[in-house]
Formats: C-alpha cells, structure tokens, sequence
C-alpha cells in the first residue's frame, strides 16, 4: 500500500487526493453515491476526455484503501455498486470548496 502519511499535514493529505483523478470523484461524491458508469460520465464531462475503466477502478481502490468512500454491493443479478463517501471523505468538502472558491476567483481574474 502507498504511503500516504508525511510529517507535513498539506503533504498528508495531497498523497491521498492529489491526483486529477482523485478530487473529481470526491467531487462528484459529495452530492451522493454513484454508480461506475455515474462517476466516469460526470469526469468525462468537467474534463473534457475520457477516464479509463482502468484508471478510475484503480483510483476508487486507492480512496478505498484510504479509507475516504466506501463500495457497497448490491445482491442483485447483475450485481449494482455504488461508490460513497465516508464520514472521513466528508471532511473534504469543506477542502474542495475552498478550491472551487479560488478557482473561480482566478478565472475572473484572468480573464
């Protein structure tokens, strides 16, 4: 498993959510559970481009992991998953607003 704790708390906590994968699905996430297919056309959208069925099964394993959504599996024929987040995943939001904020400031300000 990746390392992801680092004596630098901003370090800590880019190793978990720093890739342009990762923040997207969290972001998508904060609205409710998503199935796969929910996830990769929300990405799909904000991005522009397509991500992989392998590069997005491998970052929902790594948020997994790190314990920020949670994989629940439905009993059904054909099985139905849906991705969450957990309390811990929650704690983002207050993160990824933050971002959205100055991301929308610098927009204007470029433009």
């Amino acid at each position: 498993m990746k390392k992801y704790h680092s004596l630098c708390p901003v370090e800590t906590t880019l190793n978990l959510i720093g890739n342009k994968w990762k923040i997207l699905i969290i972001r998508d996430l904060l609205s409710g559970a998503k199935r796969f297919g929910e996830l990769r056309k929300g990405i799909a959208l904000t991005k522009n481009q397509n991500i992989s069925q392998n590069v997005l099964t491998q970052n929902l394993r790594e948020l997994e992991a790190a314990k920020l959504i949670k994989r629940k599996v439905y009993a059904e024929v054909p099985p139905r998953v849906e991705y969450s987040l957990t309390p811990l995943g929650e704690g983002l939001k207050s993160v990824l607003k933050s971002l959205e904020i100055w991301g929308t400031s610098y927009k204007n300000d470029k433009l």
